[in-house]
């Protein structure tokens, strides 16, 4: 297997040595080159043809943004990792690129104490996602509406009602949730509560983006916070979230338990709290995503009777995560982006509650795993 090679581009040379020396001490990586600006970058891009680069959103000559912009431009598919500060700016900035095409992002290692421990965060969180995007396995494939291979246990009708939409969703997540929350129905009479693996503050620029382009009230989620239909919950970077039922209705509650899959906020996590609280009426859908994250939550909501979408691989940045969940067969249907919500939709409208049947504290919680 050939090594995957990576074009470093950062104007920080101690970056720049730091992430090679991380990346050359995997017998799997190869350092292509490196380059101090966007503009050296490109030129670099056309000599050393990398799988893979990684891009430092703040440069002079040309920034992140730019150089993704042109980058998308002339090559559409190469995978780009994003290299970002853990600040409101950082975060903004992440969040542009991933709008304009960027695969992923990391966030510079800051305040570690040592170049051991910067290194070791690197090593953590870069290579991995380096792996993922340049080493997708070959995974089946499956025609639009078909149960994943037969292997999911058949119903005899899809359930009477969905109470509550769960989402989760990892690598490529921002851009899906951009494209799937506008195609929900505005009226939606059911919420929806997610998790999209990121740090904290992102998750609160995400919500506010999210609710600037989709029509629904898109909000980080709050302890206590009464969940009420059509209002989109995303947990907040660093802590889990689930819903409990309360006397006068389902409520949020956060914490910061051990992480799950090395998340926190976990899916499986979120995927158990609404199993038990909402049991067959819980519609839960996973988006594209690097790892295994949703599996076992997946399990838990098909043991309560509920239902089970994917993201197709197609259309994933990833398919780890919808792809785990459909191997499994755990789905009901996998299917493309666009597609999901049409059939989310469809799955909500036919028992919708009222907003005062929704809140009324009868709902019969499923087994909780």
């Amino acid at each position: 297997m050939s090594k995957i090679r990576v074009l470093i581009v950062d104007d920080a040379v101690v970056i720049r040595r730091l992430v090679a020396d991380c990346l050359s001490q995997d017998p799997e990586i190869e350092v292509a080159g490196t380059a101090a600006n966007g503009q050296i970058g490109l030129a670099k891009i056309a000599q050393v043809n990398p799988d893979l680069v990684t891009l430092d959103v703040e440069m002079p000559v040309m920034d992140g943004l730019q150089t993704l912009a042109e980058i998308r431009k002339s090559h559409p598919k190469l995978p780009v990792v994003m290299f970002s500060t853990l600040t409101e700016r950082g975060a903004a900035s992440t969040l542009d690129a991933l709008a304009l095409g960027a695969s992923d992002y990391v966030t510079k290692p800051s305040n570690v104490g040592s170049v051991a421990v910067a290194v070791q965060r690197i090593r953590e969180e870069l290579i991995p996602k380096i792996k993922g995007l340049c080493r997708q396995s070959a995974s089946p494939t499956f025609s639009e509406g078909i149960l994943a291979r037969g292997i999911c246990q058949p119903r005899g009708a899809v359930p009477a009602r969905v109470e509550i939409v769960t989402i989760g969703v990892s690598t490529g997540g921002p851009a899906a949730l951009s494209t799937l929350l506008p195609l929900l129905a505005r009226d939606l009479p059911v919420p929806v509560v997610l998790v999209q693996h990121m740090p904290p503050l992102f998750t609160r620029l995400l919500a506010e983006r999210l609710t600037s382009i989709s029509g629904h009230l898109t909000r980080e989620g709050e302890a206590g916070a009464l969940l009420e239909p059509s209002q989109v919950w995303i947990a907040p970077g660093g802590l889990h979230m689930e819903v409990q039922q309360g006397g006068e209705g389902v409520r949020l509650r956060t914490h910061q338990g051990p992480p799950e899959n090395s998340c926190r906020p976990a899916v499986d996590v979120l995927f158990r709290s609404v199993a038990h609280v909402y049991g067959s009426c819980s519609l839960a859908v996973v988006l594209t995503g690097m790892g295994q994250d949703g599996l076992r939550g997946c399990e838990s909501i098909r043991e309560a009777g509920g239902q089970v979408l994917v993201q197709d691989e197609s259309t994933s940045v990833v398919w780890g995560m919808p792809g785990a969940v459909s191997q499994a067969g755990l789905a009901d249907k996998v299917l493309p982006l666009r597609e999901l919500a049409d059939e989310i939709n469809r799955r909500v409208k036919p028992g919708a509650l009222s907003v005062e049947a929704f809140n009324r504290p009868s709902l019969t919680p499923g087994p909780f795993r």
